[in-house]
């Protein structure tokens, strides 16, 4: 007891450079816990961006290409496969549930997504979470769009306003519009954090009406414009979709019904485990992860060197106190010890501080992260991981503290006596 009152007077006889000391190391603590934390919310969000699909079909291509222009409107699909095809195989008696997605539009850089109800019905994310309207209803009628959130705030949106989508994926307003066969906003749906945010929803009629006059990809020249209202939703025959999300009957089937898919004879498809193609594509990522661990644990670094500034800049201060201590009967042994205790006391205060500060900060941002980056952040606040950088972190601090400690335990009686004041 006398010895941590002793080191925690000695402390604050130097409140300025103490406190300065545990800043750093907590804002060092802080950065690296909330790396690590990001850093597992972001492979959560990116690997569950899609739960609860066995397998995603499409043309042959490749399986980074296909999940990416699915699941994550990036880029576009080389070709189509027939709706005679996707047909044949929703009716495979392995497959308990489809759905298909047509793309190649876009309104105002958006992605259009043409597909049915079993969208709204079946498509999952982040385990067991589905697709949640905030406000309206689901796709009804031939012109009915649904928007995702980010496609709402950003282009400020409400139910009942008509959208106007461009021919092609583009970045602005779209060279092509399909401005004579507007859609009627019914849906918006809730926040997801994932790219359904960022995505308008149409029906597979839809998508067929709105190029039902188009020939070879042209636009119709003004005598052979069909108006919307003259188009019936019963008389749109589907031709073709880019691709088609599965749920087996049973995940044994899964493996077996891949190959069988992979294998078609009468049209080249390719279909992947969409789980075992992300995890992949993380892992492809991988030096990221190490980029921002290597900056964290520099900082960390930056904070010990701090911290061993401040003890040893402080010595020459301290020699008449060591030197008192040494001559009231303290061993060297105890010097040596108590200048030890002081940088441990450091290093646990700022460890608490930069945990509080990490902790802290995540549950007060959770929900904005959650929204605008998708950042997932679930689950334990520390898990093995952090808590094994958090000793690391207590060790690197005691061992920082024997550099000063050695070298006052160096320093004789009679040079602690003779400093000159």
């Amino acid at each position: 007891m006398v010895f941590l009152n002793l080191a925690i007077q000695s402390l604050k006889n130097r409140a300025l450079a103490s406190i300065l000391t545990v800043v750093s190391i907590a804002l060092s603590v802080a950065l690296l816990l909330t790396v690590e934390r990001v850093k597992r919310a972001a492979e959560e969000g990116f690997t569950q961006t899609i739960s609860q699909t066995d397998l995603i079909v499409g043309a042959r291509s490749g399986p980074v290409q296909l999940i990416l222009y699915t699941v994550f409107n990036m880029g576009n699909a080389t070709h189509n496969l027939s709706y005679k095809t996707y047909e044949e195989f929703k009716k495979h008696p392995a497959i308990a549930w489809t759905i298909p997605y047509s793309l190649g539009d876009g309104h105002r850089g958006f992605r259009v997504v043409g597909t049915t109800l079993d969208f709204f019905e079946h498509y999952r994310f982040r385990g067991d979470s589905k697709v949640e309207l905030s406000e309206g209803k689901v796709l009804e009628g031939l012109w009915d769009v649904v928007i995702g959130a980010d496609v709402a705030r950003k282009l400020n949106y409400k139910l009942g306003d008509k959208i106007v989508v461009a021919h092609g994926v583009t970045k602005g307003e779209g060279i092509q519009k399909h401005d004579d066969k507007p859609f009627t906003i019914v849906g918006i749906m809730k926040p997801t954090g994932t790219a359904l945010d960022q995505s308008v929803y149409v029906s597979l009629e839809g998508i067929e009406a709105m190029h039902i006059d188009w020939q070879g990809g042209a636009a119709p020249t003004p005598d052979k414009v069909v108006r919307p209202e003259n188009i019936r939703k019963e008389d749109i025959h589907v031709d073709q979709i880019t691709a088609f999300f599965v749920g087996t009957k049973s995940r044994i089937e899964t493996l077996r019904l891949q190959r069988e898919i992979n294998n078609y004879k009468d049209e080249p498809l390719l279909a992947i485990i969409p789980g075992v193609t992300l995890s992949e594509l993380w892992h492809g990522l991988s030096y990221v992860e190490q980029v921002l661990k290597v900056i964290s644990w520099m900082v960390v670094a930056v904070g010990f060197m701090a911290m061993l500034i401040a003890l040893t800049t402080s010595l020459n201060e301290r020699r008449r106190e060591m030197a008192i201590l040494r001559a009231l009967g303290a061993g060297t042994d105890k010097i040596l010890a108590l200048l030890v205790f002081e940088s441990t006391l450091l290093t646990v205060a700022g460890i608490l501080w930069g945990t509080l500060i990490s902790v802290g900060g995540t549950l007060l941002l959770r929900p904005w992260l959650e929204i605008q980056f998708g950042f997932y952040l679930r689950g334990p606040m520390l898990g093995t991981l952090e808590f094994a950088y958090l000793a690391a972190t207590l060790v690197g601090g005691i061992l920082i503290g024997l550099i000063p400690a050695f070298r006052a335990q160096k320093m004789a009686l009679k040079d602690g006596l003779s400093v000159k004041i």
